[in-house]
């Protein structure tokens, strides 16, 4: 039995120069909207494109659908990424993915690091800046690193934003406050491995292989972490970003166990719904996994998108993917079909 699905979005514009460079980076491309549309259409649904603006109350109050594929980020706001579905919720209409009050926590850096440190999951030590005048916290240790609190996609990051003393750290803090128009976040810098783990489903969610993203063949481009550029221009060999990807993880069993237990853990403990891909440094210092944040709307490029090379290394195709969100959240909701566990590709066996 097919649905009607619609899917939510907003699409990346060209950039202007009155905006920072990075403003529309989360937004989606066109080839990753055309992509979850035409994937829909193959598994036999009818699909509608409905950008996230103000034309969206119109559509849903004129259309019925029986469910939305949300991959929306939202425009204004500190909750921004909340706006779709809050919309969908006051309609009484389905969607996939995570709720209001999950959406609004995970793109609050400082507010999920409280939540993953009662939950004693490790994360960095840190504070906000509210104000550049702020006094330092003295407890953290150098180096630092100073992001955007709102942002995700590695928006106002760059090599710049790694510091090792109070007057670089009160630039890049001047810098965040004044083009982002938003607290800057200060975590202490943790040196390792960069890890990301991809959680798909919801009763008993199934934990997909750790990713290690290894940045040592990036070295003319002066670029080590996932900054903005890097996700941005990643594959450009002319610039030299083309970092190696490993999934599994080059981690033995043990740290592997553990670096997918704090993945899940963080999943739960934010209430993500369906799919999340957390990210993880693993300390070179003590092998501690600390989780850096919780993305509960990952990127799904069919070709470029971590948690879609996560679920190609795991044997999953595109399709299987993006049917397996759908019949996730169909079998939350209880639409279109009566029995929806046997069809769905990664339902716990």
């Amino acid at each position: 039995m097919s649905c009607r699905v619609a899917v939510t979005y907003n699409a990346k514009k060209k950039h202007t120069g009155e905006l920072p460079i990075d403003y529309y980076s989360e937004f989606d491309s066109e080839k990753t909207i055309t992509a979850i549309k035409d994937t829909l259409e193959e598994l036999g649904n009818e699909v509608f494109l409905v950008e996230a603006n103000y034309d969206i109350f119109e559509f849903f109050s004129n259309n019925h659908v029986d469910i939305v594929f949300n991959i929306a980020e939202g425009t204004y706001g500190n909750s921004r990424e909340s706006q779709v579905p809050a919309i969908l919720d006051f309609l009484g209409i389905p969607y996939t993915g995570s709720g209001v009050l999950t959406l609004a926590i995970a793109l609050d850096k400082a507010m999920t690091k409280k939540i993953l440190r009662h939950e004693n999951i490790p994360t960095p030590n840190f504070q906000l800046f509210k104000d550049y005048n702020e006094p330092i916290n003295p407890h953290l240790k150098y180096p630092l690193i100073v992001k955007p609190n709102r942002e995700g996609s590695a928006k106002g990051i760059s090599t710049s934003s790694v510091v090792n003393n109070s007057t670089r750290l009160m630039e890049e803090v001047k810098k965040v406050i004044d083009l982002y128009h938003q607290e800057a976040l200060v975590e202490e810098y943790i040196d390792g491995k960069e890890i990301t783990v991809g959680i798909l489903g919801n009763e008993n969610p199934t934990v997909l292989p750790s990713m290690e993203i290894d940045f040592s063949g990036c070295k003319e481009s002066g670029e080590y972490f996932y900054s903005w550029r890097m996700k941005e221009y990643q594959g450009d060999i002319s610039k030299h970003l083309v970092p190696a990807f490993y999934c599994p993880a080059r981690l033995n069993k043990e740290t592997e166990a553990r670096v997918k237990d704090a993945a899940l853990h963080a999943h739960l403990a934010l209430g993500c719904l369906d799919m999340s891909r957390t990210d993880i440094r693993l300390s070179s210092k003590d092998n501690i996994p600390y989780v850096l944040e919780v993305n509960p709307l990952p990127g799904l490029d069919p070709y470029e998108s971590n948690l879609t090379l996560i679920a190609k290394h795991s044997g999953m195709s595109y399709k299987e993917l993006i049917n397996g969100i759908l019949q996730s959240a169909l079998m939350r909701h209880a639409v279109c079909h009566k029995d929806l566990k046997e069809n769905l590709a990664f339902a716990p066996k």
